[in-house]
């Protein structure tokens, strides 16, 4: 999920979901680790992981059954 918008995220089931926040999670060390180590080329990869981080964990926040209100 490179840059995937938000109505692609919602159609993704939980298990999927959970999936995609482990991979983003984890490419996130590595571009970190990267950043630490003076390799990292596109600075900017960073900040879009961690919004797609971000998108991810709402959508499974709003699929949550305590979320609904």
């Amino acid at each position: 999920m490179a840059n995937a918008d938000i109505k692609t995220v919602r159609d993704m089931d939980e298990a999927r979901l959970k999936d995609e926040l482990a991979s983003l999670k984890k490419e996130q060390f590595n571009l970190r680790f990267q950043q630490a180590t003076g390799q990292l080329e596109k600075s900017s990869r960073i900040r879009q992981v961690r919004r797609a981080i971000a998108r991810v964990q709402t959508v499974l926040r709003e699929k949550s059954p305590k979320a609904k209100v």
